[in-house]
């Protein structure tokens, strides 16, 4: 039974992502104000922009700690539904940007719906292992419709094409469903089940066949594959252990392309040096840490579901992005989240850790024995084990 008790957010998750909301803004612009300079004739148009984004994403923050996040489960089959006609919109009037048809405009509007979909999945995935309760363990009436759910938006995405983004969705969805009260059996029938059809796909898409093939045989690969990669590694090699200092990249210069999107972590490292990336990547280690702390003590099954989900994104997209900057994983598109430059990742990922506040200010991270009903026994781990009321 949910309660009605309300606490403080959790500070040290949100003072985490103050922090690195105000880094990008002095990161992207070192980034991109040679780019600007030679594209717009003013250095600080990328910066002006990113602003503005961040400013309307702190809004989403708290506009998500201020709904309480139980009002979800009414709304999120509605969410869902408009994120799959959005991504059917996408390939069928989208706009094809270097080969994908990613971005939706509207005007003088433009975004990515995947961003949008990865969480309306998350939601609703939260919503519906909640609702069915012991039924999830059913494999037809139960975990069907989960999977059903994540092929449908993995492969809508994937056919983008953007198999980066698709991949990780999957890859979310898992996790969820994990720390959830389904089957592990079920979990890891279909992970294996769906390694062929990513293999598959590899095959068929050149592009995420060339990068991984520039992953594992560089050897053969031509320079031009690895420019970006090695460029991004050079930045963390001039950084050192301390840096060249805020605003005195040397990759900025036109070497390292688009450095204040993917590759942003790259630039911090040369700015601010081994000491900066480690100060980056502490607080998203912070980010996680109380997210599953607020998991752990959720007030009901939702609420946990949402929080695993919420923080698992966050942690592993950064993981992700520093992996590919450093060049130990294969090339991605997938941006650092709040570090970035961008507004689709930054508005969807704000409002979701807006919710994951909201349910640590319906948790109580130090309850008492004393304090339960007799009978009740706390949500205390992330183990597959359910309350019992006796």
């Amino acid at each position: 039974m949910a309660t009605s008790k309300r606490n403080h957010i959790d500070f040290p998750v949100l003072i985490a992502v103050l922090v690195l909301m105000v880094l990008s803004l002095g990161v992207v612009y070192s980034a991109s104000a040679t780019m600007a300079l030679r594209r717009y004739g003013e250095s600080a148009h990328f910066l002006n922009s990113h602003v503005l984004k961040t400013l309307l994403a702190l809004a989403l923050l708290f506009l998500g700690i201020m709904i309480d996040y139980r009002k979800y489960r009414k709304l999120t089959k509605l969410a869902l539904f408009a994120a799959v006609v959005l991504l059917l919109a996408t390939l069928g009037l989208g706009s094809a940007i270097k080969g994908a048809t990613r971005w939706m405009h509207l005007g003088p509007l433009s975004f990515q719906p995947s961003e949008f979909a990865k969480f309306a999945l998350l939601f609703h995935l939260a919503t519906l292992i909640t609702n069915k309760g012991a039924l999830i363990k059913d494999l037809r009436r139960g975990y069907l419709p989960l999977v059903f759910w994540i092929g449908s938006v993995s492969a809508l995405v994937m056919i983008q094409p953007n198999f980066s983004t698709g991949s990780m969705i999957l890859l979310l969805s898992l996790v969820m469903l994990y720390f959830s009260s389904v089957r592990v059996s079920h979990v890891f029938v279909t992970a294996v089940a769906a390694v062929p059809f990513l293999v598959l796909y590899v095959f068929l898409a050149p592009h995420a066949m060339g990068r991984l093939q520039a992953f594992f045989d560089s050897s053969n690969t031509p320079p031009k594959s690895l420019y970006q990669v090695t460029q991004g590694i050079i930045g963390f090699g001039n950084g050192g252990i301390f840096g060249l200092g805020p605003g005195e990249s040397r990759q900025r210069d036109l070497f390292l392309p688009e450095a204040y999107g993917d590759f942003v972590f790259s630039i911090v490292g040369e700015e601010y040096g081994f000491i900066g990336t480690m100060i980056v990547l502490g607080l998203f280690f912070l980010i996680m840490i109380r997210g599953v702390k607020i998991a752990r003590h959720a007030p009901d099954e939702f609420g946990r579901l949402l929080a695993v989900g919420i923080t698992s994104t966050v942690m592993l997209y950064a993981l992700v992005n520093a992996g590919v900057t450093l060049g130990l994983l294969p090339t991605t598109g997938l941006p650092m989240p709040f570090v970035s430059y961008g507004g689709s990742s930054l508005f969807s990922t704000a409002f979701a850790v807006g919710a994951l506040l909201n349910i640590s200010a319906h948790t109580d991270l130090h309850p008492r024995a004393s304090t339960l009903p007799d009978g009740v026994m706390p949500m205390n781990s992330l183990d597959r084990k359910t309350i019992t009321v006796y």
